[in-house]
């Protein structure tokens, strides 16, 4: 995820936490013991809410009076993308009033898109000029081209990468600073109160004192709550269209992130997660959420030395940033 440091450091901390492959040698013995699956990376499975076991057709049917469906991912991940574009496919074929939301592209490439769904430009353009991420083709392009071929509207919802960093460095207060173009491109106001989503971020975090913490929620807030003003305020202008938005897991998971920020703009929309699972990773017990339950990502790193230096270098990318002063 293209996101501030505090959460790539999460991930790796996560990743050197997990478990190692299930193969055991008996050091008394040459034979060797094999836990044999024939789950893939590809494969899931959906609950309800309550834990009733659902097909991807059943989950569009329980999500169909939702005016905003939030679908969770971890980037990257094979299964939680294959969900996203077969849930995707079902909603559309119950409901052709579909719009596609994505967190992966930002307001200020939305000309761009247009042109891309409107046979204007091609694919390489679009991934160039938009900016799109470094998984495009493999993980968000089935989305897009669904869209582009049943022609529907592509909301790229989120505030640029340079606007959010800059507000991790100096506060809430730099978005007054931008150029009144420029502050479109985020949303109109940030919701700082310390919510139940705060709370959460604040307990993820692993450094930084009291004021750095303000300052890198006011980052992550800023995405959450751009990418729901978005949605709102294409929402009053196609009352009618249903919108399936996919973001990272954090951002929609337990109704908090980008569900409470809809909620605070238009109390009147319903708002539907579907979020990623797994053994080792899990939802609070009152979550709302219906459920894809997958297998983890690989361990990223086994070896604190090699940690330790992908940290140092996420550090160092914020180093040719430039902010308005």
């Amino acid at each position: 995820m293209k996101s501030l440091m505090y959460l790539g450091v999460a991930s790796l901390l996560v990743g050197c936490a997990s478990s190692p492959p299930a193969t055991n040698t008996s050091p008394a013995s040459s034979t060797v013991t094999t836990t044999r699956t024939t789950a893939t990376l590809y494969d899931y499975t959906i609950a309800s809410p309550q834990g009733e076991s659902l097909s991807v057709t059943q989950l569009a049917q329980a999500l169909a009076t939702a005016d905003i469906i939030l679908v969770g991912e971890w980037h990257s991940h094979p299964a939680a993308h294959l969900l996203q574009a077969q849930l995707m496919a079902a909603l559309y074929q119950q409901n052709p009033h579909l719009t596609l939301s994505m967190e992966q592209f930002t307001r200020d490439k939305q000309a761009i898109v247009n042109d891309y769904l409107a046979g204007n430009i091609g694919e390489k353009t679009l991934v160039k000029e938009a900016n799109a991420w470094p998984n495009y083709d493999s993980d968000y392009r089935p989305l897009v081209e669904f869209a582009k071929q049943n022609k529907l509207n592509v909301i790229a919802a989120n505030a640029p990468k340079s606007i959010v960093r800059c507000v991790g460095r100096q506060g809430a207060e730099y978005l007054n600073k931008l150029p009144p173009n420029e502050r479109l491109w985020a949303a109109r106001s940030l919701t700082l109160t310390m919510d139940a989503y705060q709370q959460t971020f604040i307990a993820s975090m692993h450094h930084g004192d009291e004021a750095q913490t303000k300052r890198q929620f006011a980052a992550q807030t800023t995405w959450d709550d751009t990418m729901a003003e978005s949605m709102v305020d294409y929402l009053s202008h196609h009352p009618h269209q249903q919108i399936i938005h996919v973001a990272g897991r954090f951002h929609t998971m337990e109704g908090l992130g980008t569900a409470s920020r809809i909620k605070a703009r238009n109390p009147t929309l319903k708002v539907m997660m579907v979020t990623p699972v797994s053994d080792q990773i899990s939802l609070d017990a009152d979550a709302q959420d219906f459920t894809v339950k997958m297998q983890p990502l690989p361990q990223r790193y086994v070896q604190k030395d090699k940690m330790m230096a992908a940290m140092k270098a996420m550090g160092q990318r914020n180093s040719d940033l430039k902010c308005y002063k």
